[in-house]
């Protein structure tokens, strides 16, 4: 039987892993489970991500575009005539607004990087690109300290449920810029 020529197979697992965790959470994420759900043979997975971190990777790195698609569409951030406060407060309502599933599941695979140590850079590349985008407009350490501030107000959103409320992000967000 010849080989099917499959190019695409690679991204349909990736995204299987994304739905498996958007639906069953990380605990229902196996080979099997993504094999299942890409409607690939099992050998597929394991073909492309022999470990189960390997997979979670490239899950994690492609949830993590969301985030970044959403900053570059605003350019607020770099342009120095925008109050960088609003900009971002702005930044985050949009993509808490949107699609809710896609966003628990990021922080979902970004907060599993506390237990598998290979997930560790790859959560860390959102801060970091968030920060050096940051730096542009105010100096390393207040960039650092606003990717935690604005990653502190999703978990809390996420965690507890409430509404985001762009005007306390705002001013949360104006006390930390000089």
């Amino acid at each position: 039987m010849p080989r099917r020529y499959d190019p695409d197979r690679r991204q349909r697992i990736i995204e299987a892993a994304i739905r498996v965790v958007g639906e069953k959470g990380l605990a229902g994420l196996s080979h099997r489970s993504v094999a299942a759900a890409a409607d690939v043979p099992l050998g597929s997975t394991t073909y492309h991500f022999t470990t189960l971190d390997e997979l979670m990777v490239a899950a994690l790195r492609q949830a993590n575009e969301g985030f970044a698609k959403v900053v570059a569409s605003y350019g607020g951030l770099d342009d120095p005539g925008t109050d960088l406060a609003t900009a971002l407060a702005r930044i985050l309502g949009d993509w808490l607004s949107g699609d809710r599933t896609a966003v628990e599941l990021e922080y979902e695979l970004y907060l599993a990087a506390l237990r598998r140590p290979a997930l560790r850079p790859v959560a860390a590349e959102w801060a970091d690109d968030l920060a050096a985008r940051l730096a542009r407009r105010t100096d390393p350490v207040t960039a650092r300290a606003l990717v935690a501030l604005v990653d502190g107000i999703c978990l809390q959103v996420l965690l507890t449920g409430t509404p985001y409320d762009e005007g306390y992000a705002r001013e949360a967000l104006g006390r930390v810029i000089p």
